[in-house]
């Protein structure tokens, strides 16, 4: 590793970066990880607001986490996710929980 590093700053002509084989952003466009705590999110009509970054939220009747990937399900007026179908019919009080 110190060769190639030796041996790329004599081909560059210029200091080499220090921090040579850590990952590193490429440009100011390219994503931040995100952060593995709950989001905060704002629920709109046919689409969600993420105010606080965070890889998941809580289900309002099962307490279950789900990504924001896969958030399908939410109330607007109560601004409440739900896991699925069943969890807001639950919520509504259509179903019996099982």
């Amino acid at each position: 590793m110190r060769s190639l590093v030796t041996t790329l700053r004599r081909l560059i002509g210029r200091p080499f970066p220090r921090r040579y084989g850590l990952r590193t952003r490429m440009n100011r466009y390219e994503r931040q990880p995100q952060p593995a705590d709950e989001a905060v999110v704002e629920y709109l009509d046919g689409e969600y607001r993420v105010r606080k970054p965070g890889a998941y939220v809580r289900c309002a009747v099962t307490g279950e986490p789900i990504p924001l990937e896969d958030l399908r399900y939410w109330n607007v007026d109560l601004q409440e996710p739900y896991s699925g179908p069943h969890a807001k019919l639950m919520r509504l009080g259509v179903k019996k929980p099982d």
